[in-house]
């Protein structure tokens, strides 16, 4: 996953060139995970990504329909990513803009998805289809009041299967090699072993209807990276990439976020170095001074990042499967400096370990294009991320 896989449109290339490119990518792959080494206009067959974004808050976790939600993305987004150097899209959808509660298809939002990956390879952006926010599980549940039931529910564990069934007839026309599925977005099991257990069935399901699909799979509680010691990963599948999110610390990450505690937080913070001092926390609201506790007197640098990592990086390298921090970004109102200080030091350690990424996100809170005035909202942000 080293920079520059981009579809192969010229025959320049000789042989010898060829196969010096193949031999380093098989190198790459043996330390970690299959990694291209092509100049920009040639590709590698294969699902491989090193760098993109999400098309967050269009078909998932959006009320808007009809015109507003068709025109929201279109094939200038998508030229744009292409132009800026992006290789592939992450395309969150929910059940409730693809099904109705009685399970029936909701024509519109079907067509906008496949639209929109006919796009995508019209510019050479790969794409994955991931399944964020089903009727039994909802990544925020615990913050909106609800209940989650599909670890509990062997029929909501059959909807979910069923709705990728739905799925796979609609998209099974698409290359492999350039469309992926992400089956659920940020699971939030009590029991690891429930996941493992989902992961299981669902990737029987799937692999007897597509046994070369790449499927994108997460760890528990919120794909997190703690929890990737726990991740039992189907064995003897190449086409799988692990996935993990990542936005520590939230302290600076989603400063001013309004559904996050965390984000009430209005005093100083230091990045890299001491966050937050014991002065800082007394001067917080009391209501959140035991959630800011664990930055107090702790340094935060691009080393504390990697060894939080390190263990979504061992485990990928133990399967031999490309890794992949599918989220992870700041929030538009945290102070640029601290973003930016925070954004090179994760670009760092992706481009060290071989890591592929897709920022949450494009164009809502955490993006860096802005649709309603059709300009770039954080240039600096886009200079970091693509150079």
């Amino acid at each position: 996953m080293t920079e520059g896989i981009i579809y192969k449109t010229h025959n320049t290339t000789t042989r010898k060139s060829r196969l010096t490119e193949w031999a380093f990518c098989l190198v790459a792959a043996v330390g970690m995970m299959l990694t291209s080494c092509t100049q920009k206009g040639e590709q590698l067959e294969g699902f491989h990504i090193k760098r993109g974004t999400n098309l967050s808050h269009w078909l998932s976790q959006s009320r808007v329909r009809g015109e507003a939600r068709k025109n929201h993305i279109q094939e200038d987004d998508f030229a744009r990513l292409e132009e800026l150097g992006f290789d592939h899209v992450r395309i969150p959808i929910d059940e409730e803009q693809f099904w109705d509660e009685q399970g029936n298809k909701l024509p519109e939002a079907w067509e906008l998805l496949t639209n929109a990956l006919d796009l995508a390879r019209k510019h050479n952006i790969r794409a994955i289809v991931d399944l964020h926010v089903i009727r039994s599980h909802n990544f925020n549940a615990v913050n909106e009041g609800k209940t989650n039931t599909l670890f509990t529910d062997e029929a909501a564990q059959q909807s979910l299967i069923n709705m990728w069934y739905q799925l796979s007839d609609a998209l099974k026309g698409y290359s492999t090699d350039w469309v992926a599925y992400e089956f659920m977005n940020e699971p939030v099991a009590d029991e690891h072993e429930q996941w493992n257990q989902l992961i299981a069935k669902v990737h029987k399901a799937l692999r007897e209807r597509e046994p070369n699909r790449t499927l994108v799979i997460g760890s528990n509680r919120w794909q997190g990276h703690e929890t990737f010691k726990y991740l039992r990963v189907p064995e003897g599948d190449p086409n799988i990439i692990l996935s993990f999110h990542y936005y520590n610390p939230m302290l600076l990450t989603h400063r001013g976020a309004s559904w996050t505690p965390i984000g009430k937080y209005r005093g100083d913070i230091k990045y890299p170095g001491v966050m937050i001092t014991e002065e800082d926390l007394a001067q917080a609201p009391a209501d959140i001074q035991a959630e800011l506790r664990q930055y107090v007197g702790k340094e935060w640098n691009r080393d504390v990042i990697y060894r939080q990592m390190k263990d979504a990086i061992k485990v990928a390298a133990k399967y031999g499967l490309e890794l992949f921090c599918g989220e992870w970004g700041v929030y538009e109102p945290v102070d640029r400096e601290l973003a930016y200080a925070w954004t090179k030091d994760m670009i760092s350690v992706f481009n060290e370990f071989n890591i592929a990424w897709t920022t949450w996100c494009y164009d809502a809170d955490f993006g860096f294009w802005d649709q309603r005035k059709n300009d770039y909202k954080d240039r600096g942000l886009i200079d970091i991320l693509m150079n």
